[in-house]
């Protein structure tokens, strides 16, 4: 993907999980299976995935290659980005502390949409002031997949949010 379909990704997908989240009652709201999630917690884990990415992009790029250094390696590719996701997941991969969201109650949830809106439409603004070869030089810490290319990091945010979508969706239906 080049940097305009990422910008359009990342604004699509999390809008489709804003509007899913949005669309449930009370009580599929606040559901979850024992030691899961409920689609709150899944809210709030997927702004507190979001936010840190922003932040990183508003450092200078100088400062963002001191602080993690750059890319010794060309970017994957969606689908391989994914895939890695996936396995690492599969070997029982969670999110770190630092990740995991607190209960949340129903009537917080417009507040945290707009959480969300706000991050994800910074992140997108960060991004659009980047250029293709920033995308591929500049690399962040990621706590299950290691280092990763700005791009790379985008990929993950663009499934990521899809990911918990669907965990919301299964969890609905069981």
């Amino acid at each position: 993907m080049n940097k305009d379909q990422i910008i359009n990704q990342l604004k699509e997908k999390h809008q489709d999980f804003i509007n899913h989240v949005l669309s449930l009652n009370e009580s599929d709201y606040v559901f979850a299976p024992q030691n899961k999630w409920t689609a709150g917690q899944q809210l709030a884990h997927i702004i507190k995935s979001v936010v840190p990415i922003t932040n990183a992009l508003s450092m200078p790029l100088n400062i963002l290659a001191t602080t993690f250094g750059q890319a010794n390696r060309p970017s994957i590719g969606y689908d391989e980005l994914v895939a890695t996701y996936l396995s690492k997941l599969a070997e029982g991969g969670t999110a770190p502390s630092a990740f995991l969201p607190k209960n949340q109650i129903f009537i917080d949830r417009t507040k945290l949409h707009q959480k969300l809106d706000e991050a994800v439409a910074t992140l997108c603004e960060k991004v659009a002031g980047l250029s293709e070869s920033d995308l591929d030089t500049y690399v962040l810490p990621h706590p299950l997949l290691g280092k990763l290319t700005l791009r790379e990091m985008l990929y993950f945010t663009i499934y990521h949010v899809q990911h918990h979508q669907k965990l919301i969706e299964k969890y609905l239906k069981q």
